[in-house]
């Protein structure tokens, strides 16, 4: 199973702003502070030199300015800029930033900007096996593997996806539909519906535009993807 540690460094020239976002590392579980730096020279130094996942970095510091730390970095680093001056904000985005965090910062606009950093890098390290036989997610501040022989039906909630599993409760992660569904065996998963994704072979019975599953679930079909049900006919002849 892979390191669930998120890897974070934090970069700024002001002592209590450092102290703030490593006061709010140490509270979100799941997050690891590797280094702290008010030096930004001295922070590029440690990013040349050893993998980080997220990026706390302030725009305005004296010798080298965020935004070209920044610029020379890893793309495969998730930065967060923090910064006073909301004038930074159209260049922090155009270098891709995952977020913007405006100084004072407050530890639920923190959180909010964490977990998108942390669906970003979930969706570039879950694993593929050779034959997508497990799928891994991140829940709970800790990352799962499962089984996809264990999985049901997939239902998204706008930013989330619900997994439904086979005897056992649903578990819920910051993930796209599309995301999923590339990490799944075609062969097994089929996109149904714009919030479904099913397990083919659980479906019991097609009826009215309706999926029966194995559990007695109902779930509708699109238009979109109205071809499925004669697919699926075909081959139950």
């Amino acid at each position: 199973m892979p390191d669930s540690t998120i890897k974070c460094v934090a970069i700024d020239d002001e002592p209590l702003a450092l102290r703030l976002i490593e006061d709010y590392i140490k509270r979100t579980p799941g997050l690891e502070l590797l280094q702290k730096f008010e030096d930004a020279i001295a922070g590029q130094e440690f990013l040349r030199n050893n993998s980080v996942d997220i990026l706390f970095l302030d725009i305005n510091m004296p010798d080298i300015t965020g935004i070209d730390v920044a610029r020379s970095l890893d793309p495969k680093t998730f930065i967060i800029f923090t910064t006073a001056y909301k004038k930074f904000a159209f260049d922090g985005f155009e270098l891709g930033a995952v977020d913007y965090l405006l100084k004072p910062i407050e530890f639920g606009r923190f959180e909010k900007a964490v977990q998108k950093a942390i669906a970003l890098h979930q969706q570039k390290t879950v694993l593929k096996q050779p034959e997508n036989d497990f799928l891994f997610v991140r829940a709970e501040y800790r990352m799962l593997k499962i089984d996809v022989d264990t999985i049901e039906c997939i239902e998204g909630l706008e930013d989330y996806i619900k997994i439904h599993i086979i005897n056992s409760k649903p578990i819920l992660t910051l993930m796209t539909m599309k995301a999923v569904l590339e990490k799944l065996p075609p062969s097994k998963f089929r996109r149904i519906h714009r919030s479904y994704i099913i397990a083919t072979g659980r479906v019991v019975s097609i009826l009215n535009k309706k999926v029966t599953l194995a559990s007695s679930k109902e779930i509708p079909v699109s238009d979109s993807y109205i071809d499925f049900i004669s697919e699926w006919t075909q081959k139950t002849r």
